[in-house]
């Protein structure tokens, strides 16, 4: 049992590590396409797409054991962020076309619901 939650652990720690490269990734693609006049519901799908690539990479290869071939857990990887990435772009509208939240600092906000949403799906589905 012990070592099971020591593993569980290590393992939310190294996606965590993983989620910090693929959130910098993502909020650079998305600020970056955001500097240039894209509208940010199409720079958070923009960086969305390069993100979940790179929680894929690393997660398959530094995180999790993949124990099905690369295609059907990548297949997995996006339905699983996909699922985060709709709850997120909801939640993003809504915190700044109804509540007038800054766009800037709303991706922050959301990525407490989505981190541990993310890790659940990956950990228990995708590379099951």
């Amino acid at each position: 049992m012990y070592m099971e939650k020591k593993i569980f652990f290590i393992q939310f720690m190294k996606f965590g590590l993983v989620g910090i490269s693929n959130t910098i990734i993502a909020l650079i693609t998305y600020y970056l396409l955001l500097f240039i006049g894209v509208h940010y519901l199409i720079a958070n799908f923009v960086s969305w797409i390069i993100s979940v690539f790179n929680a894929f990479f690393w997660n398959n290869r530094y995180v999790f054991k993949n124990t099905g071939t690369w295609k059907t857990t990548l297949i997995k990887t996006y339905f699983s962020y996909g699922l985060s990435f709709l709850l997120g772009t909801s939640l993003l509208m809504i915190i700044v076309e109804w509540f007038e939240f800054s766009a800037f600092i709303a991706p922050l906000l959301i990525l407490f619901i989505t981190v541990p949403l993310n890790f659940f799906m990956n950990k228990f589905w995708a590379f099951k």
